[in-house]
């Protein structure tokens, strides 16, 4: 089953006030995510909103000055996903940074702990003997572990960004931009943005009691990790995070960034120079989130710690051939959730709502399967595999479509049917959770109640927002290395693309499954690719394709190419 796909263009906002330096193609592309100026379009970290309003940073801070102070060992409790990984690096070298001399780190492992903070990791953290725990990129549906913590007589520090439950855990502190009462403006932030607010505020409070004799720490040493997790964990990119990545990125492309991060995209072979949101987002987060996937977080964050470049460089290595494994791994699963949805769907419609669970399923991989499906059949997925070989117990990665807030379902489930859900959490377009096996019926029936009486028709069709047309006189290289720096782009302040009708001069299968052509539009004759396009049908003389415009790094010299995102016969 394919979702039918719209092509509708964006409409841009009045013109705006802009320099010489930007190019009309871009100024109109920024006019269509209502950036008027230069300052909207590409924000700096003068711009950053000030720490003012976000809930519990004050007491987070005097709660790390006195640890700090007292000489108290703090543990960062990091995640076993990319934001949780850089937002654990972030906050050991940021505490590091500010004075801490008794910092260390810890991850659960997916298998054995489970999500977060959960009692068993609680447990493992008991020789540590920890005083003060820091969560990073999770904590606020922790109940039970930060009482478990609590019980041991530590101090715990939640710093999230996930949306909370009716109850909140009983923590010393919780920051966390989404949590009642926060009047912080952006709600946004990743897991690794609140923690380096967390460090902003307590640098401020370090220098108010004159803890800094010398030079006060420069902070913006560790913003390429921030610019990491950020895009890494798909956040929409509003001016406030677009003024984070981008200083990160500038970090990283001077090579001024962590051993760790270079280490990867040398292995990933993307050039330090050029890199841009989205080599961050199709290779270096990737590989990094393997780690989490397959194996152990504690490797990740080991890369990110390390400043060895020797160490980086084998840590790197290591998982870029677990990402090929998880990749094989997912490929797997991809395929045999498709076979499952063919079977579904044999004789009816597939579900609007689509839960699937296979026994041999990997629980960090099903995140991945789950995405795959929604971006194919355009409709919230959730994949569930076994917490850990043979359990009982099933883990869940949930991924919707824009307008269908999947954890608002998730939290309607559970409070039609008690019980049937044992714990959850996420955000509008991602979520987790988990129940017992014998009980996945149960809930497949009930989501699929919920998603049929809320989820409104029309989104179950897939829509390619496009920034118009292109003359022939705009396919140069000016033009594409304009826009592929104008970023960052992401979640929020999308890649440009651009559609109209061309014909095929030429086409050619290439790697088995994308489709090379060579197009033409009022005389000129441009190359173009669709990865994964091979279809096994000859494309027609005349189509109509949505596309990005990129410089061809690979011929070199003006080379350009297009990039196709959709097509359909003209």
């Amino acid at each position: 089953m394919t979702p039918r796909v719209s092509v509708r263009r964006r409409i841009a906002a009045r013109a705006g006030e802009w320099s010489a330096a930007t190019p009309p193609l871009l100024r109109r592309v920024y006019a269509a995510r209502d950036a008027l100026d230069e300052a909207q379009a590409r924000p700096r970290l003068a711009q950053l909103l000030p720490p003012d309003g976000m809930l519990g940073l004050d007491a987070a801070a005097a709660l790390l000055a006195e640890a700090i102070a007292a000489d108290r060992h703090i543990v960062v409790v990091g995640d076993f996903d990319c934001d949780g990984a850089t937002a654990c690096a972030l906050g050991v070298r940021g505490l590091r940074l500010l004075g801490a001399r008794r910092v260390s780190h810890a991850v659960p492992n997916r298998v054995t702990h489970g999500y977060g903070l959960s009692p068993s990791l609680v447990e493992a953290l008991a020789a540590l003997e920890p005083d003060l725990l820091v969560t990073v990129d999770h904590g606020i549906a922790c109940n039970a572990g930060v009482a478990a913590a609590r019980a041991r007589g530590w101090q715990v520090l939640v710093t999230d960004h996930h949306l909370p439950g009716e109850v909140l855990p009983d923590a010393d502190v919780i920051v966390d931009p989404n949590q009642p009462g926060d009047r912080f403006p952006s709600k946004v932030l990743a897991g690794v943005g609140v923690m380096f607010y967390v460090l902003l505020a307590l640098r401020r409070h370090l220098r108010a009691q004159g803890a800094f004799a010398e030079a006060i720490p420069d902070l913006g040493v560790l913003l390429d990790l921030v610019a990491v997790g950020t895009v890494a964990d798909l956040v929409p990119l509003d001016a406030n995070n677009r003024a984070l990545v981008a200083a990160g990125l500038r970090r990283l492309r001077t090579g001024q960034g962590c051993a760790g991060l270079n280490a990867l995209a040398e292995v990933s072979r993307r050039g330090l120079g050029r890199l841009t949101a989205a080599d961050i987002g199709y290779a270096i987060a990737p590989r990094l989130n393997a780690a989490g996937r397959l194996e152990d977080m504690a490797l990740g964050i080991e890369c990110l710690l390390t400043d060895d470049a020797r160490q980086a460089r084998e840590i790197a290595t290591t998982l870029d051939e677990i990402n090929s494994e998880r990749r094989a791994v997912q490929q797997q699963m991809t395929d045999e959730a498709e076979a499952a949805v063919a079977c579904v769907a044999l004789g009816e419609a597939v579900p609007v709502g689509l839960c699937l669970h296979d026994p041999d399923w990997h629980p960090g991989v099903v995140g991945l399967v789950a995405s795959k499906l929604k971006e194919r059949l355009h409709r919230p997925v959730i994949a569930f595999a076994p917490s850990e070989p043979g359990s009982d117990s099933l883990r869940g990665s949930a991924r919707s479509i824009p307008g269908f807030h999947i954890r608002d379902a998730l939290a309607d489930v559970a409070a039609r049917h008690p019980g049937l859900v044992e714990r959850f959490g996420g955000h509008a377009m991602a979520a987790g959770l988990s129940l017992r096996a014998d009980r996945f019926d149960a809930f497949r029936d009930a989501f699929q109640a919920v998603v049929a009486a809320t989820l409104p028709p029309e989104l179950l069709g897939a829509e390619v927002l496009s920034d118009g047309p292109l003359e022939a006189g705009d396919f140069v290289r000016a033009n594409a290395e304009a826009l592929r720096d104008g970023g960052p782009w992401g979640q929020g302040f999308p890649e440009p693309q651009f559609d109209g009708e061309f014909d095929v001069l030429g086409w050619r299968v290439v790697g088995e499954r994308h489709l090379k052509l060579e197009l033409g539009t009022d005389g000129a004759r441009l190359n173009a690719i669709h990865f994964g396009g091979w279809d096994g049908v000859q494309p027609p003389s005349r189509m109509r394709i949505a596309y990005r415009l990129e410089p061809d790094d690979y011929r070199g010299g003006d080379a350009i190419q297009l990039v196709v995102v959709h097509r359909e016969m003209a």
